[in-house]
């Protein structure tokens, strides 16, 4: 004997509906309305954004007993928004276009062989995430096809003068070999001074030391006071370490955010985005059609066309009941912000709502809120937990914010060390291991205060 967990077409549709992003729920509804022509959507009126009341109408959700045992294996946007961005349901919250693409748009423009073009596309291969170029040339010919170096007749000269092509384009800085080169190829493009001249040594020679803040050693090597030093500082500070950081995405990628967090009558509470949320109904006409025998052929796709309306609705209400119970329990966040944030996991939310842990990780993932702190996705709610003095709780999210804070309040010419800002959190109540604050520091990329320290 043995047990086994059948699910009947209707709820596979219903969690398979459930784990789509909206954008991918819309594509999906297409492609339902397509096939089945009893389908037809539902006209909204008034403007792209409406609300809906906060309580759900009562309708079945998955239940745990259905999806047990399935499992479906934090991203938050910078963006904020205004007035009229709430016309607008969906926000664009991704870069355009890859850096590959944008370099080899520009190579086609420097007029270059086929040849030289081939090989200045092999270097952009080769860049690292930073548009740094890790590997010597050398090596990089090395790894070519035998076969190919030879029928070509390809020389190593030749993919050195492709790297002088490459390490003309913007953004300044891709493809360098070294942090240093990195700085100097952008440094070439500010106004010649006496400050720059010096942040020229300043790389060239400085670095290492630049890093550690050793000040004297570095006024001692470079022959200079403090304010020329200062100045020199500041031009390196103002150059790009990593030339490649700001292009991260292959395509325009949009959000659109599945529901609405306001504040009504002081309490924060979550509202449908009724935009994201589309309507189907039964195609009048067909459905007069079934009742008679001509209809008999469509019977099957009236009932799909059933199933399918229930499961939107089932869709909506889940995501909107799952929506409203973060909002009430990060009340404070939204009034304080990230140092408000309390303590919050998925099973909190399944207990509370009397639903499977893995219906919550559906719901909370490529799920959006819009609200006045930014988009947010749902699982930015969710986090670890460390324990405070009181015998309470405090989130990751809320110390990282603390740890943001004194670091921004500290004073740069003596930055607070790992253990200072351990006992700063005690003094505060929330109490962590050093190792801890170091940890998180090193994921808000804070340096350590010895790089933080300034003249």
């Amino acid at each position: 004997m043995s047990q086994q967990l059948n699910l009947t077409p209707q709820l596979q549709q219903s969690i398979k509906l459930l784990q789509l992003s909206t954008l991918e729920f819309n594509q999906e509804l297409d492609q339902y309305l397509a096939d089945n022509p009893l389908l037809e959507r539902e006209e909204m009126g008034g403007d792209s954004v409406e609300t809906q009341e906060q309580t759900p109408s009562e309708v079945n959700d998955y239940s745990a007993e259905d999806q047990d045992g399935l499992r479906w294996d934090d991203v938050r946007s910078g963006s904020s928004f205004d007035d009229d961005d709430e016309h607008d349901p969906t926000l664009r919250v991704a870069i355009e276009d890859t850096l590959r693409d944008y370099l080899l748009a520009q190579a086609r423009l420097l007029g270059l062989s086929e040849r030289d073009h081939a090989l200045l596309a092999l270097l952009v291969e080769a860049l690292d995430e930073d548009g740094l170029l890790v590997q010597e040339l050398d090596e990089i010919f090395s790894q070519l096809p035998q076969d190919l170096i030879t029928e070509l007749e390809l020389e190593p000269e030749e993919l050195r003068t492709a790297h002088q092509y490459l390490m003309q384009l913007e953004p300044l800085g891709v493809g360098a070999r070294s942090l240093s080169e990195c700085l100097l190829l952008q440094l070439k493009a500010v106004p010649p001074s006496a400050a720059v001249a010096l942040a020229k040594s300043l790389i060239e020679n400085g670095l290492e030391l630049l890093a550690v803040r050793d000040f004297v050693r570095l006024k001692k090597q470079l022959q200079c006071n403090d304010e020329q030093l200062r100045q020199a500082q500041q031009i390196v500070r103002s150059l790009n370490p990593r030339p490649a950081a700001n292009w991260g995405g292959d395509t325009t990628r949009y959000v659109v955010p599945d529901v609405l967090v306001q504040k009504v009558r002081g309490r924060w509470i979550a509202r449908l985005n009724q935009a994201a949320q589309p309507k189907l109904k039964v195609n009048e006409m067909y459905a007069r059609l079934l009742q008679g025998d001509a209809g008999e052929s469509l019977a099957g796709q009236l009932q799909e066309a059933r199933w399918l309306i229930k499961s939107i609705e089932q869709r909506g209400s889940t995501i909107l009941r799952v929506a409203q119970a973060i909002v009430e329990r990060q009340q404070a966040f939204f009034e304080y912000g990230e140092v408000a944030m309390k303590p919050l996991v998925l099973r909190d939310i399944a207990d509370e709502l009397d639903l499977h842990e893995s219906t919550i990780s559906r719901v909370t993932t490529q799920k959006f809120m819009l609200t006045p702190r930014g988009v947010l996705e749902y699982k930015y709610f969710f986090g670890s937990h460390v324990e405070n003095d009181n015998g309470g709780e405090n989130s990751a999210t809320a110390i990282k914010a603390l740890i943001k804070q004194l670091v921004a309040q500290e004073n740069p010419k003596k930055p607070l060390s790992d253990n200072a800002i351990t006992e700063e959190l005690a003094r505060q109540g929330v109490a962590v291991a050093r190792r801890t604050v170091a940890k998180y520091r090193e994921s808000l990329n804070i340096v350590p205060a010895s790089q933080r320290k300034s003249l």
